[in-house]
């Protein structure tokens, strides 16, 4: 009987963990809350991610840029050539 006393106090009748208190409940919610409002590291993550799109659009487009920018520096190089 003394059993199923204390047990009862820390279950409900069908064996399932009631909730913890209040103030437990309060203090996990504001450090969750805390994790949530925290951005240190965000911007690292970000600027990493830029950076691999950039050079994924580089390796996709490598041929195309390379012709713009061979086409730019001969423009630049005539007009220069005419100074």
């Amino acid at each position: 009987m003394r059993y199923f006393e204390v047990n009862k106090k820390n279950y409900g009748l069908g064996g399932e963990q009631k909730s913890m208190p209040a103030k437990q409940q309060e203090k996990k919610l504001k450090g969750f809350h805390e994790f949530w409002e925290e951005e240190d590291g965000m911007g690292t993550v970000e600027i990493i991610l830029i950076i691999v799109v950039l050079i994924g659009l580089v390796i996709i487009f490598k041929n195309q840029l390379t012709s713009i920018v061979n086409k730019l520096f001969k423009k630049i190089t005539n007009e220069v050539g005419k100074f």
